[in-house]
């Protein structure tokens, strides 16, 4: 036999080598797939996954790891390491917490509104997420399916079981798209209301659900391209916001209580009730009020269910049919006194309009009860008011108040009324235009370093600090939503500008926590977030807090000077994210830096030593 030649040898002995690292790299992606929500989340690829040791293969990049900025950064390598909070923790909501709310009145759902912790009172630890926890199914898919491990809750299944919100089946959690008001699906009830209302030819573009539940019906508008900002409390009916944003649906933990509802007056173009359990006859009409200043001029509002149609349904509901009555003439009264029209009402649905103008109330003398506050748009906080939010003044009674409206998406990039009008101090239609073309660019650099942007990867989208919502309007896409938020100390309040482009979003204070469940968002983007709240509270409270709302493997991208992007390097360093930074797109010379960061994978009960995998 000839002997074998020392190349041959080599080879041979090379051959498990390669074995192993193969096997090592299809039991990664295996368990990824898994992971990522594309896979069927089946138990055998985990194991797998386990089991195989792959640590031959430990430096591993996410996609959005693209070389290294050249940039001086801070020597100090002494960094601060956050630890993992108690695993009772995993579905914190600071400032909705349930111990808290019960030492608050009950009287108007106070108890169920905003109560933050005190500094002393903050966790400052890294909110677990639960064994098992999958990144959500990509949309629409995310709309119908969401994994029982993300939200292991099923009291839902029993108590809505009849109604058909929701259904568990196996590892997953399926949403038929029923509701208590609409039996024969959401399709088929929005088809009814878009016999009334234009929904069909982008005209109606932005909707507020009020006591949304799971929020199948801001989940099937989308088919509409109407875009919802549901809300609903954190009450006994477990994790229905939570729910709603593992589906891929904009929606925040609020109720309609004593303050003012977070966002701007004329914001949306419909607003909804399906049996949201809203005393909308109580405190002289107030809640129908704080309605009526969000709604646009020309807006609708729909109302479904008790006490519509009482007559016939007075037994089912199993309330005295003169209760319902008196509940009813008090809502019409309101709504006479709100100069509202009613346009439709058949069956559990009523339908009313508001006008387009003071002038088309036909002579209603509303100045008795017109609100006195000079900034309608001051709320953050505010208590509501039981008066009624003037329109803006027009010149004859068939003029629209705030401008005709621009069907979507023609107004997605038009110039505003509040633009146009100048109700924006320092912002010109020609500064207007200029913004979004700088944010044009902007996006199309984030691309380059991040290139599953659009990609329908990252569905859940939070721009901190929104300015006029150009990031938003570049990124627009069916397979995403941004939530606009607008610092309540930012120095241009320009959130009603956004609701007038089509686009949604909120007043927020980053020294509180948001009003959302942990693990909400997977794209967070920062712009000025730090200088903004410099010497106003904590780089790392800010920080935790947005661990807390973002998912595992989710991204982040920090727009700001370089000395404070620094400061957030090394504090994130010790929170198990991956960072890198690099230059402005016009150049190294510019002061504004770039850090792109990725929130690694980690579950409660893991080690908390575990070190993030570098950035190649």
């Amino acid at each position: 036999m000839a002997a074998k030649g020392p190349n041959e040898r080599r080879s041979r002995s090379s051959m498990p080598i390669f074995v192993v690292v193969g096997l090592c790299c299809v039991f990664y992606i295996l368990g990824a797939w898994q992971r990522s929500g594309f896979g069927k989340g089946d138990s055998i690829a985990v194991e797998i996954t386990k089991q195989a040791d792959c640590s031959i293969l430990s430096n591993l990049h996410y996609e959005t790891h693209q070389g290294d900025a050249r940039i001086a950064e801070d020597s100090d390598t002494d960094i601060k390491e956050f630890k993992p909070c108690d695993d009772q923790y995993i579905d914190y909501t600071p400032c909705q917490d349930q111990m808290r709310a019960m030492t608050f009145p009950r009287e108007n759902m106070n108890y169920r509104e905003r109560h933050c912790p005190t500094e002393e009172g903050k966790l400052r630890c890294l909110v677990p997420a639960p064994k098992g926890y999958m990144t959500p199914f990509p949309w629409p898919k995310s709309r119908d399916y969401v994994p029982f491990a993300n939200a292991p809750y099923k009291s839902l299944t029993v108590e809505k079981a009849v109604q058909n919100w929701i259904q568990y089946e196996g590892n997953v959690f399926r949403f038929p798209g029923g509701g208590t008001q609409f039996p024969n699906g959401a399709d088929a009830y929005i088809e009814e209301l878009a016999s009334i209302i234009p929904l069909d030819n982008g005209v109606v573009r932005t909707a507020l659900d009020t006591g949304c539940g799971v929020a199948s019906w801001g989940a099937y508008l989308f088919k509409k391209n109407v875009v919802a900002m549901s809300f609903a409390p954190r009450d006994s009916h477990e994790a229905q916001v939570q729910f709603a944003l593992e589906r891929g649906v904009p929606a925040v933990i609020g109720v309609l209580g004593t303050i003012k509802l977070p966002y701007p007056s004329r914001a949306f173009d419909m607003a909804h009730c399906s049996r949201c359990l809203i005393p909308w006859a109580s405190n002289d009409g107030m809640y129908m009020m704080e309605v009526d200043r969000v709604l646009r001029p020309g807006g609708y509002w729909v109302l479904s269910g008790p006490p519509i149609n009482w007559i016939n349904n007075y037994q089912a509901w199993q309330r005295p049919k003169e209760e319902l009555e008196e509940e009813q003439r008090k809502i019409e009264e309101t709504a006479k006194r709100l100069c509202w029209e009613k346009k439709h009402e058949k069956g559990e649905i009523a339908i009313w309009q508001k006008r387009t103008s003071y002038d088309s109330c036909h002579g209603k003398d509303l100045e008795s009860t017109v609100c006195k506050s000079t900034n309608l748009d001051d709320v953050w906080y505010k208590k509501m008011e039981v008066c009624v939010t003037p329109y803006p003044e027009t010149t004859d009674p068939e003029e629209v108040a705030v401008g005709a409206w621009k069907p979507f998406p023609e107004r997605l990039n038009a110039v505003p009324y509040r633009v146009s009008s100048g109700s924006v101090p320092g912002v010109s239609a020609d500064s207007f235009q200029d913004d979004n073309k700088t944010w044009r660019k902007h996006v199309n650099f984030y691309k380059t370093e991040n290139k599953i942007i659009g990609s329908g990867r990252y569905r859940n989208i939070m721009d901190m600090n929104a300015g006029l919502g150009s990031f938003a309007a570049a990124l627009e896409s069916p397979k995403l939503w941004v939530m606009n938020v607008m610092p309540t100390i930012a120095k241009r309040d320009a959130l009603g500008v956004i609701y007038e482009r089509g686009l949604i979003g909120i007043y927020h204070d980053w020294c509180e926590a948001f009003s959302t469940y942990p693990r909400t968002y997977d794209l967070i983007h920062a712009h000025g977030v730090f200088s903004l709240y410099k010497d106003k509270c904590n780089m790392e409270d800010i920080l935790l807090e947005m661990d807390r709302i973002l998912r595992p493997e989710g991204a982040v991208i920090f727009r700001d000077k370089v000395d404070v992007l620094l400061k957030v390097k090394r504090i994130v360093a010790g929170m198990r994210w991956n960072t890198k930074m690099v230059d402005h797109e016009d150049g190294p010379l510019i002061t504004e830096k770039v850090l792109f960061a990725v929130k690694r994978y980690w579950v409660a009960g893991e080690s908390s030593s575990m070190s993030a995998p570098q950035m190649g």
